[in-house]
């Protein structure tokens, strides 16, 4: 009986431990952290943007556009949104980019690091980290 209650026990802590640090919450949480750390300042926490500097993503037909049209903002900057190709690796562009078109509303599939990777290619942008001024931002 001892033994079937410590069995248990265990399994639900594992259960609870599988489900608090499961991929897609996880990807949620970084992507957050890295939109506010990179993108917040322009386009806000709530992703509403600035109106006449900065767009809103919230409810952005392009933010929720083909991912390799945004993804390529990312890489290659657009108007006076500065390119993030040195300081944001494959896999933090695609994270940012899923949690963009999954937040305040969107509702547009998510990015993965090799779907960026082979964007960056097709671009022609370096690989992340081969720049001798990496992380500028």
């Amino acid at each position: 009986m001892k033994d079937t209650l410590i069995k248990a026990a265990l399994a639900i802590i594992a259960t609870i431990a599988a489900a608090a640090s499961s991929p897609s919450r996880a990807q949620e949480t970084d992507g957050k952290a890295l939109f506010l750390k990179n993108c917040a300042a322009c386009h806000q926490a709530t992703g509403k943007g600035i109106p006449g500097a900065f767009p809103a993503l919230a409810g952005s037909k392009f933010a929720q556009g083909p991912g390799n049209e945004v993804a390529s903002v990312l890489l290659k900057g657009r108007g006076g949104m500065p390119d993030f190709s040195d300081s944001l690796s494959d896999s933090d562009i695609a994270t940012v980019l899923t949690f963009v078109r999954s937040s305040w509303g969107n509702k547009a599939d998510g990015l993965n690091a090799e779907q960026v990777a082979s964007l960056r290619t097709t671009l022609g942008v370096d690989p992340f980290g081969n720049s001798a001024m990496s992380n500028k931002h």
